[in-house]
C-alpha cells in the first residue's frame, strides 16, 4: 500500500471516529439527564474522552505520515504511540473520577427515572461501537497504526461499558436503583483496566520494545535466503515508534570484492526491510 493511501485512510478512520463519538456523547448526555442514571451519565463522560482522544489521534496520525526531515532523520513515527498513552492517561483520570462520584452516589438515595429511551440510546450505543471497533481494527492493521489499534480496542471496551450500563437501567425498572450506581462502578473499573493496557502497549513502543518471535525469525529467514550469504549473527530489532528497526550482521566469503560483498548487503537490506512494519534495516559484513 502506498504512503498516500496509507495517509488517506488513517486521515478517514480518524474522521469518522470523531464524528461517531461526537453523535454518541450527544444521545447518552441527553438519555443520562432525562432518566437521572449516573451509568448513563459515566458512558456520555467516556464518549467524552473518546472525542478528546480521538482529536489527538487525527493529529498524530498526520504527523506519524509525514516524511523524514533534517530534524527527524528516521521520522515521526513516535506521534502515535505518544497519542496512544495520552489516551490510556485519559481513560485512567476519567475511570477513577466515575469511580469516586459512583461510590459517592451509592451512598446517596436518589431518583432513577429509566424507561425507554435510555435502554434504546444505549443498545444504539452497542451497535455502533461493535462496528467502529472491527472498522479501526481493520484500518490499523492495514495502516500498521497502533493509534488506530487503540481506538479499536477502546471501542470494543465501551461496548462492554454500554452493556453494563443497560444491564443497570433495566435492573432500575424492576425496582433496583442500586444497581444502577453498581453497573458506574463497573464501568469505572473497566475504564482504567483498558487505559492501563493501552497505555503498556504504547510504552513498549516508545521505549524500543523487541518485536513478537514470529517476526525475529521471519527478519532471519529472509537475510539467510538471500543469494552469497554464508551465516548470520547478532541480529537485534526494536521499535521506532509503531514501525521496526533492525540491526544484522552477515558472514560472506572473504574472496569477494568490495562491489559484490556491497550487492550482497543491500540485497540482503532489501529482503529484511520486505518485511512488513520494518522501515529500516542496517547491515553490517563480516568476511569469514
Amino acid at each position: 500500500m502506498t504512503t498516500g493511501i496509507m495517509k488517506n485512510r488513517g486521515r478517514q478512520a480518524t474522521i469518522v471516529l470523531i464524528i461517531c463519538n461526537i453523535f454518541l456523547f450527544v444521545i447518552k448526555t441527553t438519555a443520562g439527564i432525562m432518566s437521572n442514571s449516573l451509568a448513563i451519565i459515566s458512558d456520555a463522560v467516556n464518549s467524552l474522552t473518546d472525542i478528546i482522544a480521538s482529536v489527538i489521534i487525527f493529529f498524530a496520525v498526520k504527523t506519524s505520515s509525514k516524511q523524514a526531515d533534517e530534524g527527524h532523520p528516521f521520522g515521526h513515527h513516535r506521534a502515535e504511540p505518544i497519542a496512544g498513552l495520552i489516551v490510556a492517561i485519559f481513560a485512567g483520570i476519567l475511570g477513577f473520577e466515575i469511580l469516586h462520584t459512583s461510590v459517592l452516589k451509592l451512598m446517596e438515595t436518589h431518583v432513577h427515572k429509566t424507561g425507554i429511551p435510555a435502554i434504546v440510546t444505549l443498545m444504539i450505543s452497542i451497535g455502533m461501537k461493535l462496528i467502529m471497533s472491527t472498522y479501526f481494527k481493520k484500518v490499523s492493521r492495514s495502516i500498521n497504526s497502533p493509534a488506530l489499534l487503540a481506538s479499536s480496542i477502546d471501542s470494543r471496551n465501551d461496548v462492554y461499558i454500554s452493556t453494563t450500563a443497560l444491564v443497570g437501567v433495566i435492573f432500575g425498572l424492576y425496582g433496583y436503583p442500586q444497581m444502577d450506581d453498581i453497573a458506574a462502578i463497573l464501568i469505572s473499573f473497566w475504564i482504567i483496566y483498558s487505559g492501563y493496557k493501552i497505555g503498556v502497549q504504547n510504552i513498549d513502543y516508545l521505549m524500543g520494545r523487541q518485536p513478537e518471535s514470529s517476526i525475529m525469525e521471519e527478519i532471519k529467514k529472509k537475510a539467510g535466503a538471500v543469494a552469497g550469504v554464508m551465516g548470520i549473527h547478532d541480529v537485534r530489532a526494536h521499535y521506532v515508534g509503531n514501525y521496526i528497526h533492525v540491526e544484522i550482521h552477515i558472514t560472506l566469503d572473504q574472496s569477494l570484492t568490495m562491489t559484490q560483498a556491497h550487492d550482497i548487503g543491500k540485497n540482503v537490506q532489501r529482503a529484511v526491510e520486505s518485511v512488513e512494519s520494518i522501515h529500516k534495516a542496517f547491515v553490517h559484513i563480516d568476511p569469514i
